[in-house]
């Protein structure tokens, strides 16, 4: 059977343009104070903030187990190729570009974006050449889940979507992991007696440059900082399809990107953006909205001077002369000399990646532990730690909350169905079907799929349902089938998701409204008794979560739906939608302690 639309046309661009909206709004709540006073108070609350929906520690008592493994001389400079610990257990893997001689040097920490080899990249590693030939110590990190650090040792991937997402379900974040490997690569730098720990500067682009942003802000020993292709406004993440390392859960419901920038002040900040640029968020006029509110703080610190920015006319990325411009920066507040002005290249020459490679290719040890094994582990153990969860602390993690019925709009029937749009008090249109039952019995079944209700066509359980007496009441969960939005697809909700997580909601816990609110609407406008709720695909998550909260007389039935948050594999993560990264849902428990909290059946098909 076909399953017909309720609206003559879809309503894509709706929830896309209220998230938005929502965003737009916060930018303006979070203007930065302009007096020392209350930006002093802030930024404490600021960095508290930051660190608790990181959801991870910086530990710099930690032993940092500095290993070298080889060493390639080159002409004025040498290479070594590095590897240190992070966080107990985990392990960073990096080249060291030293300058020949005693030093003292300045010593900087280079960070990639989003490049398959990671650090190995010629386009990456060649700001290590150009700073070790100008007299700096660079570092360069290989992020979690790039580079040396991917899942199969020299099998290159994209850390984001579902395999960085998993972190979430742990309590922990992709941003928070580069944040303290990046402060923890501080620390190595300072524990070298060939590099000046009082003058160390960071840099990078695109995710790298997010990345030198978010070192600069949170540790105070950057003293010098080049953020470049990377700096625009956490309003114009939302619906944009940046990585899952660029999102901070809950970031916009406290900061903007401004206030971040604001955190570098008063120390040396040179922020480099391109006209022509693909990623509006990384656009010169987004760029120049957060700069103009972090200037004020600058100023109220006298340190204009110590904030600037610079704009190419060229595509993303880290070109040569942005390359003159940073080393002119370093030059003058890493080395107290110059003006700042740009400074002419010397040539080099890159290296193959077999011989910056920390480890021979598969040949890499178990300390270097990639994100799926350890997600794997760290689900495992918190599943076992988990007691008595509780469904007030599971509304909190879904960002749970009754939706309340404005207007049932109705339409004329199409093909045997009853055709409504249930309005929420909060603006939301959703799209329902009604069959009502064939016996006058009081029986119905609420229905979706995660990517619509034209979808359920294809499962079996819904077939049976079909062609039997139940009342049937069909609908488009938020952002899915007629309400969906028209974003790229990374991996199913990639983009949506990422948004409403900056915005302190979650995907699962907008479905889960919505299942409420029928379950309700059916009892008062159906007069519906027995009420199951059935879920095709990830959508039945979401029905377990409903009939776990808000509707203890209901059955539920999920076909074809995850049955863990732990993490499988890769292959399954990218399979999954980005909604199903929820942060410390393996904390509180998993699919099974909600179960546990419905009263009624819940069964699985398939």
């Amino acid at each position: 059977m076909q399953i017909p639309a309720v609206w003559t046309e879809a309503f894509s661009d709706y929830i896309e343009n209220n998230l938005k909206n929502e965003a737009a709004k916060l930018f303006r709540i979070h203007q930065l104070p302009d007096n020392l006073e209350s930006w002093q108070k802030l930024r404490v609350e600021l960095r508290e903030n930051i660190w608790k929906n990181l959801g991870v520690c910086y530990d710099n008592s930690l032993d940092l187990d500095l290993r070298e493994t080889g060493e390639i001389q080159m002409d004025g400079y040498r290479v070594k190729n590095v590897y240190f610990q992070s966080r107990p257990g985990l392990y960073v893997t990096g080249n060291l570009y030293v300058p020949d001689g005693d030093g003292p040097f300045p010593g900087v920490v280079g960070m990639h974006g989003h490049w398959a080899q990671g650090r190995l990249a010629e386009r990456v590693q060649s700001r290590g050449h150009t700073l070790a030939m100008n007299g700096y110590v660079c570092l360069k990190v290989d992020a979690w889940g790039s580079g040396e650090r991917s899942t199969e040792h020299g099998d290159y991937e994209y850390h984001g979507g579902g395999l960085g997402g998993a972190l979430f379900n742990i309590g922990e974040s992709l941003m928070g992991a580069q944040i303290v490997d990046n402060m923890r690569a501080v620390d190595v730098l300072c524990s070298l007696d060939y590099v000046d720990s009082s003058k160390i500067g960071a840099t990078g682009a695109s995710g790298g440059g997010n990345q030198t942003m978010w070192l600069a802000a949170m540790d105070e020993r950057i003293t010098a900082a080049v953020p470049v292709v990377s700096v625009g406004t956490f309003q114009s993440y939302i619906m944009r399809s940046n990585c899952i390392c660029e999102c901070l859960p809950n970031g916009l419901t406290f900061t903007e990107e401004s206030g971040i920038l604001a955190l570098v002040a008063p120390r040396a900040l040179k922020i480099c953006n391109c006209l022509q640029d693909s990623n509006p968020t990384f656009f010169p006029s987004e760029m120049l909205r957060s700069y103009a509110e972090a200037r004020k703080v600058f100023q109220s610190y006298d340190s204009d001077s110590q904030l600037s920015y610079q704009i190419y006319n060229k595509p993303h990325g880290y070109w040569p002369e942005i390359r003159g411009t940073m080393l002119g920066w370093f030059d003058l507040h890493l080395k107290g000399i110059g003006h700042g002005a740009p400074k002419a290249e010397k040539a080099f020459d890159c290296l193959p990646e077999e011989k910056l490679m920390v480890f021979e290719k598969d040949k890499r040890p178990a300390e270097v532990i990639s994100i799926a094994d350890y997600c794997q582990k760290k689900g495992a153990e918190l599943k076992k730690s988990a007691f008595n969860s509780s469904k007030a602390e599971l509304k909190e993690i879904l960002k749970f909350s009754e939706l309340e019925l404005k207007k049932a709009h109705q339409y004329a029937d199409n093909s045997g169905w009853e055709s409504f749009a249930l309005e929420t008090t909060d603006g939301i249109m959703i799209p329902v079907l009604v069959r009502k039952p064939m016996d006058g019995s009081k029986d119905y079944v609420i229905a979706t799929s995660s990517v619509g209700k034209a979808d359920l066509v294809n499962s079996e359980y819904f077939k049976k349902l079909s062609t039997g007496k139940k009342g049937i009441i069909l609908f488009d969960a938020y952002a899915s089938g007629e309400t969906a939005a028209n974003t790229p697809v990374l991996n199913p909700y990639h983009t949506l998701s990422r948004a409403l997580l900056w915005l302190g909601r979650t995907l699962y816990g907008e479905w889960c409204k919505e299942y409420a609110l029928l379950a309700t609407w059916s009892r008062q406008a159906l007069d519906a008794e027995n009420i199951e709720l059935f879920g095709y695909k990830e959508s039945g998550v979401a029905a377990i979560f409903a009939g776990a909260l808000v509707a203890e007389d209901v059955t539920v039935t999920a076909e074809k739906s995850p049955k863990s948050f732990i993490f499988v594999d890769k292959d399954t993560s990218h399979e999954l939608s980005m909604g199903f990264c929820l942060p410390n849902i393996l904390k509180w428990g998993d699919l099974d302690s909600a179960i546990n909290l419905n009263t009624q059946k819940v069964s699985f098909i398939d």
